[in-house]
Formats: C-alpha cells, sequence, structure tokens
C-alpha cells in the first residue's frame, strides 16, 4: 500500500483567520483562507486542490487506458472546475467537470470519448469523490 500525505495549519476564525497547506513531498506550499475560499484572495483553497488532484489523476488514468488500447497519447490537457454550493446543510462540493483534450494519433473522437469516460469512472480520485457529480468533456486536438 501506498500513502500519501499533507498537512493543513490554521491560525485564528474562520472568518479573519489565516492557514497554510503543505504537501507532504516538498512539492508545494502555500496560503490559504476565507477569502482565497470564498472571495478572490491570493492563495489557494481545498477547493483548488481537490480540482488538481483530480485532473492529473484523471490525465495518468487516461494515459493508461489508451496506452492499452494500442493508442497512446501524445498529449493530454485536463482542467477540473469544481463547484462549491451553499445548500441549507452547509456547503458543499456538488460537481466536477473535467474536460479534457488530447492528441491521440489513431483513433477517432467516438473512440477518445470512450476511453475517457473508462478514465473518468476508473481513476482513484473519481472513485473516492463518487458522491459528488462527474461530468466530462472531451475532445481530440
Amino acid at each position: 500500500m501506498i500513502t500519501r500525505s499533507a498537512e493543513a495549519h490554521w491560525n485564528g476564525d474562520v472568518m479573519k483567520g489565516t492557514g497554510t497547506v503543505k504537501l507532504g513531498s516538498g512539492a508545494f506550499e502555500g496560503q490559504y483562507s476565507f477569502n482565497t475560499r470564498f472571495a478572490d484572495g491570493v492563495g489557494t483553497n481545498p477547493e483548488e486542490l481537490i480540482g488538481a488532484a483530480h485532473a492529473g489523476c484523471f490525465s495518468m488514468a487516461l494515459s493508461g487506458v489508451l496506452t492499452r488500447a494500442g493508442t497512446p497519447p501524445t498529449h493530454i490537457h485536463t482542467t477540473a472546475k469544481v463547484s462549491l454550493d451553499k445548500t441549507d446543510a452547509g456547503f458543499v462540493i456538488s460537481k466536477i467537470l473535467l474536460s479534457t483534450e488530447a492528441e491521440v494519433p489513431g483513433i477517432d473522437a467516438e473512440t477518445f470519448l470512450a476511453k475517457a469516460t473508462e478514465a473518468k469512472l476508473n481513476c482513484p480520485v473519481s472513485k473516492a469523490l463518487a458522491g459528488v457529480e462527474i461530468q466530462l468533456e472531451a475532445k481530440l486536438n
């Protein structure tokens, strides 16, 4: 089993406080606050980090699916838009839109969409986020 880690530290109340997040690998450390999550403050937020993880995981999964099918990609670019909505029960991540573009020699658009859908369903981050609606847009370059 592989275990990865990250950490967060928070100072102060929710509205005026500040925090930092840090990846266990040391590849990223950044600040976050109420304003970076709910307005346009400088720094990151949990939803943005989830989006980065999901886009990265999906891109790797898609590369694997395509390679196993005999059509390895030249490149894949994926964005993830994570929607945070306020409900009567509080805030909830309601939807993630994965938009991917790829250059894949020897594949047609219909097959590419089928492979992208397979990757979306089987990427470990998608599985971890099974309670969230995950939408997919996929096109070839």
